[in-house]
């Protein structure tokens, strides 16, 4: 690989250097690290698979340049899952026995940032990073890292993801040719739910000796997203926060349309939810189409595996729906790079590394891989992509690709949003992710078994759709998000 002139190690002009104060913030700073006695930083992290080998290269790369030059060396480590990275960063700032000591570097999402910095353990990485630096990256990404109670930079960004439509487009093409079904119906999320009843009256007209077996045709990743970007879409922060302080807003007129467009299919069985994930779903044949993170579409499958045999399938890239009438706000996502507080050489050698992880060239490697998107503005373009594609010889899976290309080249008529961080974030996110979720399968269950008892599913499902069930539902829910969010 070669080395680019932004790998080299910057240097300051001699009087000026003479003539300031020692200092580390920004371009004009004087290093503080000695290529013969070399920092070693820990960093750990949650990706695995390609993602892992990916970022290894990387940091192995980063090793045998610049880090050899400045004197930095750079271990990672997978921690596994998110939940256990947490766990571990948990254990090592609490001080649990037999707990590994706190890495220099580690992986986090905004809430539990949050927390650690409640705690007083993360750099404050404005120190070392000047404005025209800062002006390299993505405004919201930068802001999203402001998590401290004075509004300087805590979490690094390094890769993010926002969402996509994914769509089985070999199953796709006979039932539209049927029906008249569009891909175009999809952009909106009333189009989803109406093209997903006609999907299942579809299937279940096939077989007209067995009534009610229709299938399910579209399941949807991270439903916490749903809530968030939905309301946002509908004009409501569902999560405003202030100063730190964090003012519900759950107006039930918006929440109703949510609720319609997701518990109501779901009971219905034109919207499933089976395995860990609905690209599970689309291998085994269970869904068609699916909204979830750009990192998703390495997962999509390439042929659907049912107990008769298994077909090879195409598909189809799509923006995220949008609600009728509703601005078009896409999540923003992925967890950024924080560095844990300790002295001056480790802080600025880890964000040397980061600087260098996030140059438009080297984000862009690890992008092609995981599907996660580059976080500098230059590099959010499919010039830029390309452009690096073909200097590096890199192959890039279609899908990943297609992925990359389809929210490069929508970028500029979307807005991305996500939630600035407040204490007990996690726990109210975790109410936006399995409340409504939960309800609806239990009741799904409860209709399946009335279906089997001979009922058609107007009248299996009709207990569940009622105005009284949606108050139901509403009043527990607003109770479980007081209750989650500590009032």
């Amino acid at each position: 690989m070669k080395i680019t002139g932004n790998m080299v190690k910057r240097t300051c002009l001699a009087g000026l250097a003479a003539a300031l104060t020692f200092t580390l913030a920004g371009c004009g700073s004087r290093s503080p690290l000695d290529p013969k006695n070399p920092v070693s930083l820990t960093v750990w992290h949650y990706y695995n698979g390609s993602q892992q080998a990916a970022f290894d290269a990387l940091v192995e790369e980063f090793n045998d340049t610049v880090g050899r030059e400045e004197g930095i060396y750079v271990q990672s480590y997978s921690q596994g899952s998110v939940s256990d990275l947490e766990s571990a960063v948990r254990d090592a700032i609490g001080g649990k026995v037999g707990a590994d000591a706190m890495p220099d570097i580690f992986s986090s999402y905004a809430d539990t940032a949050y927390e650690v910095e409640q705690s007083g353990a993360l750099a404050n990485l404005s120190s070392y990073l000047d404005q025209e630096e800062l002006d390299k990256y993505v405004d919201s990404y930068i802001e999203e890292g402001r998590i401290a109670a004075d509004g300087s930079l805590r979490i690094f960004p390094t890769a993010k993801s926002t969402e996509i439509m994914m769509v089985n487009r070999t199953d796709w093409e006979p039932f539209a040719a049927a029906t008249g079904a569009l891909l175009e119906d999809l952009k909106t999320v009333e189009g989803v739910t109406a093209t997903a009843q006609a999907y299942y009256e579809w299937t279940d007209s096939l077989t007209p000796d067995v009534p009610g077996d229709g299938k399910a045709f579209y399941g949807r990743d991270a439903l916490a997203n749903y809530f968030i970007i939905g309301m946002q879409q509908l004009g409501v922060e569902i999560f405003q926060v202030e100063n730190g302080e964090m003012t519900l807003n759950v107006p039930k007129e918006e929440l109703r349309r949510l609720w319609e467009n997701y518990y109501v299919p779901m009971v219905k069985g034109y919207f499933g939810a089976y395995g860990s994930f609905r690209s599970d779903d689309v291998k085994t044949g269970d869904i068609l189409a699916y909204t979830g993170s750009t990192t998703s579409a390495m997962y999509f499958p390439d042929q659907v595996e049912l107990d008769s045999g298994s077909y090879a399938i195409d598909y189809a890239v799509m923006p995220a729906p949008v609600f009728e009438g509703g601005r078009n706000y896409a999540v923003q996502q992925g967890a950024g790079m924080v560095v844990s507080k300790s002295d001056k050489q480790h802080e600025y050698a880890a964000v040397e590394f980061l600087k260098w992880f996030t140059q438009a060239e080297n984000n862009l490697r690890f992008g092609c891989v995981s599907g996660y998107l580059p976080v500098r503005k230059e590099a959010g373009s499919i010039q830029k992509l390309d452009q690096v594609v073909t200097e590096q010889g890199l192959t890039v899976a279609p899908k990943t690709y297609d992925c990359l290309t389809s929210i490069f080249s929508g970028m500029d008529g979307m807005t991305l949003y996500t939630n600035k961080s407040f204490q007990n974030g996690s726990a109210a996110r975790k109410v936006l992710e399995y409340n409504l979720a939960d309800r609806a399968a239990e009741d799904r269950a409860a209709v399946t078994a009335a279906l089997a008892q001979g009922k058609t599913l107007e009248e299996a499902s009709a207990p569940y759709v009622t105005e009284a069930a949606f108050e139901s539902w509403y009043d527990s829910f607003c109770e479980a998000l007081n209750a989650a969010a500590g009032r």
